[in-house]
């Protein structure tokens, strides 16, 4: 019964991105088809054969092993300390991307990293039949980062019509970065963090050419180099790593604030609905707000509920909130909930990223295309949750 529920749950998703849509006639059906057929073999292959889940696991092990070395950095600067309870969530966690960061960051100087997302947008484009910057786009952001991405895209978004960057903007509520997935795998289930990455990319592809779908002509699809500076040459190696490691610093301090903020603030608002009514707390309103959505993977009841309240949570907070709340109890979760929670947080789909994806574009784009993005600002939360619950569905389909 709780199979049929998720594939109810699926079609039910793809439906909202049907209804949704800014033009129903113009979705290209025969490629929403195809993408979906390859999520499908996806999520089979990654959860539901050895092949897949030993390809997984290994991959899971290396962020592990990456995130082992770099805890000696961390050791030499904080000694006893890195011991501490208290400073568990930091030296775990956030410390490893101080080497993680700027290891992609090298591994983009030298070339390697470009040329591996240019060959895959361009088989993914081939394949799913989308247009190559955007399908190039959408293999960059799992790399590089959302505004990141959009950074070093500023040339392409200026030539671009104001719906493909609306494309675009939906587009990076969808990501995560691969230098902060070892941060992940050591509070959530790393094969199912490292599933979601994939699925994800396809999943944004797909919402996006259901919710918004444009036409793009050959003249127009176009992609830029990754990684050159304003003029064509690059920096001396030491004044790059410099500057990465600074950013990679002031990325932690980035997470650190947000976390503390938005858990102080959510526990503000909870007392302050307390004062009404005591049962009352943010997570129960938004809990009800996505209680149906969460019954639609395949859920009993009330593991359906505890996933709603998790879910709420993370989109009104950030992704790390939810995974510091549950590391640890989530080993001893039915397989299937462990497997659909995990996938559904691992994103930065949340109110805190539209602020920088705004921002971003405001930076980037002309003020006509800036404020066609901000009035559609429901479309990029939309797509973020989409994706998010997509994501979820089509891994929860084989995993039981």
């Amino acid at each position: 019964m709780y199979l049929a529920i998720n594939i109810l749950g699926l079609i039910v998703f793809l439906a909202i991105g049907w209804l949704f849509s800014k033009n129903r006639k113009a979705i290209n059906w025969k490629t929403v088809g195809i993408m979906i057929v390859i999520n499908l073999i996806l999520a089979w292959f990654l959860t539901g054969s050895a092949a897949g889940r030993a390809g997984v696991k290994a991959a899971a092990d290396g962020f592990v092993w990456i995130v082992d070395v770099s805890a000696k950095g961390t050791v030499f600067a904080l000694g006893d300390w890195y011991n501490v309870k208290n400073l568990n969530f930091i030296c775990s966690a956030l410390m490893p991307i101080l080497m993680i960061v700027p290891l992609f960051d090298i591994l983009t100087y030298i070339g390697f990293l470009p040329w591996i997302i240019k060959w895959i947008g361009r088989g993914l484009s081939y394949i799913t039949g989308q247009p190559k910057f955007e399908s190039f786009f959408a293999v960059e952001m799992m790399f590089l980062g959302n505004t990141e991405v959009l950074a070093v895209s500023g040339m392409q978004i200026r030539k671009m019509s104001k719906e493909r960057n609306l494309t675009l903007a939906m587009m990076s509520m969808s990501c995560v970065t691969a230098s902060i997935l070892g941060s992940y795998i050591l509070m959530m289930p790393g094969q199912y963090i490292l599933t979601a990455v994939p699925i994800n990319i396809m999943n944004a592809l797909i919402a996006t050419s259901m919710l918004n779908p444009v036409q793009v002509t050959p003249e127009e699809d176009t992609i830029e180099k990754v990684g050159n500076t304003d003029n064509g040459k690059k920096e001396p190696f030491f004044s790059f790593l410099g500057d990465s490691i600074l950013g990679a610093g002031k990325l932690i301090l980035i997470i650190i604030a947000n976390v503390v903020a938005f858990v102080a603030l959510a526990a503000l608002i909870d007392k302050i609905l307390g004062l009404f009514w005591k049962p009352l707390s943010l997570e129960s309103i938004l809990g009800v707000c996505m209680f149906p959505f969460s019954w639609l993977l395949g859920l009993p009841v009330h593991q359906a509920w505890d996933l709603a309240q998790n879910m709420g949570m993370k989109l009104v907070t950030n992704e790390f909130v939810v995974m510091g709340k549950v590391t640890g109890a989530i080993d001893h979760y039915p397989a299937h909930l462990k497997a659909v929670l995990t996938v559904f947080v691992t994103s930065f789909a949340n109110f805190g990223t539209l602020g920088m994806i705004i921002g971003a574009f405001k930076g980037l784009a002309n003020k006509e295309d800036n404020d066609y993005i901000a009035h559609n600002i429901g479309y990029l939360l939309l797509s973020g949750i989409l994706v998010s619950l997509l994501s979820a569905a089509f891994v929860g389909l084989f995993v039981w």
